[in-house]
């Protein structure tokens, strides 16, 4: 097919060949209903029907749906249409909703249950009933605009919106298709809810390829364990807080299943349990961002060689460590990580007005810090600006939780800067466990320079999290900046 210069063929383009090579071949399977490649092509044509046949203006679809089929359906609809899919965490209340629709201005809302409040929302029993009687819209070309509307986790404030194009994403499934050797021939288990990138990524990717997606309503480790055990299960993604559960609970997965996880560091001592527990496992854990896509990728045999990196980059990405003056550092010197790839995503939507995040040579940063060595493989010390500074000395908290997480009686750690007259900063630990104060000192004291050791000790429950499962640190901060001495 000959494209024109700013043309582009969707993330669907796929579909067709799909169906026409094994219309039988499962697609999508929740539960017990099962959807064949056939009849998937033909729900994403005529969902794309239904949207041009929308008379609009900036042609965004906004949606708050649980895990399920009309998800994808209309995510996929959406883009063979040349639509923009925005998908709301269901969990938002209305109050965040409406907030979340004055930023992306979306003219449909589509939901499971009313929104009284919110004048343009339309059920989804109603908006099925609607595309079943449209007409097929063929698949075609179109200019390459966003056709994905995310919001990232907000680990430092609130979460932030970005745009994704087709062919950013394109390029993604082909990566997946080589570095994660990814192809038809894989069922790929989504235990995660759709509405996080991750596994909203993986469902379509798998579908791209020719793959059959098994997807999870909802997750918890048993439901995880009996999808796997059920079916010819080949891969899973996960984030590590899963693969955790699913340890905690001892829940067995006793075939050979390829692990492809991002969405938090997961340290070495997590990875060589899951290992110990789930030898069958092949686990790739990748390092990248909403903003810009795939990093680097620690294949099964780069944990042996180096377990503490998240590895090398992915084929056709560029890393650069630079210093802040802008200049690349020495081999093993820590720096600012910039990225340079077709996979980049296309700026945030409220700075849509601003200057681009990435620079006249296709470069671009989240302020993330780290190294690589002489090998190539990459290092994460943490994020600047979740930096704590300790009388003029830099602390990274992702540094210090590494430590603390590997001690046996602490569940879970955070690492976070509390403000100091004298200091600037002091590190405060955050601890959910058992250990004892002293014995956590004494632990860190042997494994880290003394001026990382926190000074400040507070034990809780729980420690807050994102919606996308990564620590809140700015809720920490609120909550303990008076509280902790």
């Amino acid at each position: 097919m000959q494209l024109r210069r700013n043309e582009t063929v969707p993330i669907t383009e796929t579909y067709q060949y799909h169906a026409n090579r094994y219309p039988q071949k499962t697609a999508v399977q929740i539960d017990e209903m099962s959807v064949s490649y056939l009849e998937w092509h033909q729900l994403v044509c005529r969902t794309a029907g239904w949207l041009s046949a929308k008379k609009t203006k900036n042609k965004r679809m906004a949606f708050s749906l649980p895990n399920g089929l009309p998800f994808l359906q209309l995510f996929a609809g959406a883009a063979m249409a040349g639509w923009t899919a925005v998908p709301f965490d269901p969990r938002w209340s209305p109050s965040e909703c409406r907030e979340k629709l004055s930023l992306c201005k979306a003219e449909l809302f589509i939901s499971d249950q009313p929104f009284p409040d919110l004048e343009q929302t339309l059920l989804l029993n109603e908006c099925l009933d609607e595309i079943n009687h449209a007409l097929v819209l063929e698949p075609r070309t179109f200019d390459d605009e966003p056709f994905y509307i995310g919001f990232t986790s907000g680990s430092t404030g609130a979460p932030k919106a970005f745009i994704r194009s087709h062919r950013s994403w394109i390029e993604s499934f082909r990566i997946s298709s080589r570095d994660f050797q990814l192809s038809a021939g894989d069922s790929v288990v989504i235990p995660g809810s759709l509405f996080f990138s991750h596994f909203l990524y993986g469902a379509m990717t798998t579908l791209y390829l020719g793959g059959t997606v098994y997807l999870l309503k909802k997750f918890s480790p048993s439901r995880l364990e009996n999808a796997v055990a059920r079916n010819p299960v080949t891969t899973l993604f996960t984030v590590p807080t899963m693969t955790e559960a699913l340890r905690a609970e001892n829940r067995r997965i006793d075939k050979p299943v390829k692990v492809i996880s991002s969405g938090a560091n997961w340290s070495r001592q997590a990875k060589k349990a899951i290992q110990k527990a789930h030898p069958h496992l092949s686990l790739f854990d990748f390092y990248g961002t909403s903003e810009m896509s795939f990093v680097s990728v620690s294949a099964p045999e780069d944990f042996h060689v180096k377990p503490d990196s998240v590895g090398r980059p992915f084929h056709n990405v560029d890393v650069a460590i630079r210093s802040s003056s802008g200049e690349a550092v020495r081999t093993g010197e820590v720096g600012k990580i910039f990225v340079k790839s077709p996979m980049l995503f296309s700026g945030y939507l409220q700075e849509a007005a601003a200057a681009s995040p990435i620079d006249e040579n296709g470069w671009m940063t989240v302020d993330d810090m780290g190294w690589m060595d002489e090998d190539g493989y990459l290092f994460i010390t943490g994020r600047e600006n979740s930096m704590i500074v300790y009388g003029g000395i830099n602390i990274f908290p992702e540094e210090v939780e590494g430590v603390l997480l590997s001690h046996p009686e602490v569940e879970e750690a955070a690492v976070i800067g509390i403000r100091d007259d004298y200091w600037g900063e002091k590190a405060a630990a955050v601890i959910k466990g058992k250990a004892p104060v002293k014995e956590l000192k004494t632990y860190c004291k042997s494994r880290l320079a003394p001026y990382k050791v926190p000074r400040m000790w507070h034990y809780l429950e729980q420690i807050p999290h994102t919606s996308g499962g990564k620590v809140a640190r700015h809720l920490l901060k609120e909550q303990l900046q008076d509280v902790i001495r």
